[in-house]
C-alpha cells in the first residue's frame, strides 16, 4: 500500500507543475512591414477679377510651364501637384476697359489647398499697369 501511495503522490505532484509549450524557433528574422508613403496632392488655383473688358494673363504650372492667354474676367484656373515645393507666378495686364470706367480695378490671387497664398490688387488711374504676384510655396 505504501508503494501505491508513493506512486499516487508522484502522479499528483507531477500534474501540478508548469506546462511547457515548445514553439519552434524561426530560422530567419522577420522582415518589418513597410508602409507605402502617402502621396499628398496640393491644389493650386489662380483667380483674376476686376472691371477690365479683356486682360492678358500669364501663369506657370509644372506641366505646361509658362501659359499665356487673353480672356475676359473673371478668370479661374487650377491644377494639382504632388511636389512639395512650387514656384507660382501670375501676371495680369489689362488690354481694355469699358469707355466709362472711372476706377479701373484688378485683383490677382493664388490659392493653395483653399488658402490664400499670394494676392495683389490695383486701383489706379493707369489703364495698362501689369499686376504681378509670385512666390515659392513649400508644403
Amino acid at each position: 500500500m505504501r508503494s501505491g501511495l508513493l506512486v499516487l503522490a508522484l502522479v499528483i505532484g507531477s500534474a501540478c507543475g508548469d506546462t511547457i509549450i515548445n514553439v519552434p524557433n524561426p530560422t530567419a528574422p522577420t522582415t518589418p512591414v513597410k508602409e507605402e508613403p502617402k502621396v499628398i496632392t496640393s491644389k493650386v488655383e489662380f483667380r483674376v477679377v476686376g472691371n477690365a473688358n479683356s486682360v492678358r494673363i500669364r501663369y506657370s504650372n509644372p506641366v505646361d510651364g509658362l501659359v499665356q492667354t487673353v480672356t475676359s474676367l473673371p478668370f479661374f484656373t487650377s491644377f494639382s501637384s504632388t511636389d512639395s515645393i512650387l514656384f507660382l507666378s501670375l501676371d495680369v495686364t489689362p488690354i481694355s476697359f469699358p469707355l466709362v470706367t472711372a476706377q479701373p480695378f484688378l485683383s490677382a490671387q493664388i490659392f493653395v489647398n483653399g488658402n490664400l497664398f499670394r494676392e495683389a490688387s490695383t486701383l489706379s488711374d493707369s489703364l495698362t499697369n501689369t499686376l504681378t504676384v509670385n512666390g515659392t510655396w513649400r508644403r
